[in-house]
């Protein structure tokens, strides 16, 4: 049993010398080395980045409601793009020069053009406006009776002619969907010097025009216009 241990602990020995030999015939240890000195190093330094500028400000992050008493607020640094927002010019529109019709004035200036109206062709539709600030200062928007529009008017924007008691004729705008007046409406409301009070009767002698008869809310102004014509 002793023999045969010695014999085997021979051999076993015999056949690590014989490996030894032959791994460095072949330079194997060199090679191995070579391996471990050439293999790159987990903690290489990264390659540098050129750091991004950006400009940051504090600000505070929003909190709970609830919970805003309990503590100071919390800051946290966020980037911020500056926008530069144009300031709005506002004209300043001076209506200390307005003069509003007594409600007097007004009845008795809608009581004449119902009378003019009783005289008028019954086969072309009409309607008696009250002039209001809005109608003949300011914004010069004049909203029709939407009732009369959806009955005789057309059901799309266009250009409408309103004529005179004189025969002449301006162009206006007219816009179905908000049933009223707008480009053009201005400039026969100026030229006509309608005020607040006066009574107009639009008669449509055509889905597109329309005859209009002013009767002044200021009896004065009426009398005027009747010398100066």
């Amino acid at each position: 049993m002793g023999i045969a241990n010695l014999s085997y602990e021979e051999c076993r020995r015999k056949r690590v010398e014989e490996n030894k030999k032959r791994m460095e015939a072949l330079n194997l240890p060199l090679l191995s080395q070579a391996l471990i000195d050439s293999s790159p190093s987990k903690s290489s330094p990264s390659k540098l980045t050129k750091p991004r500028v950006t400009q940051k400000q504090l600000v505070v992050v929003r909190r709970s409601s609830r919970v805003a008493k309990q503590s100071a607020p919390v800051y946290a640094e966020v980037v911020v793009n500056r926008v530069v927002i144009p300031r709005r010019t506002s004209k300043f529109r001076d209506f200390s020069n307005r003069v509003y019709a007594s409600d007097d004035a007004r009845k008795n200036a809608f009581e004449r053009a119902e009378q003019l109206q009783s005289g008028l062709d019954p086969n072309y539709p009409n309607f008696i406006k009250s002039m209001l600030q809005s109608h003949v200062s300011g914004g010069f928007w004049l909203g029709l009776p939407s009732h009369f529009c959806k009955i005789h008017l057309p059901n799309r924007d266009g250009v409408m002619t309103l004529i005179d008691e004189d025969g002449d004729e301006y162009p206006t705008i007219y816009l179905a969907r908000k049933t009223g007046l707008s480009g053009g409406w201005k400039g026969f409301s100026v030229a006509h010097k309608l005020a607040d009070g006066d009574a107009v009767i639009f008669q449509f002698i055509k889905p597109t025009t329309c005859k209009v008869y002013i009767l002044r809310a200021n009896s004065s102004r009426e009398d005027s216009d009747s010398n100066s014509s």
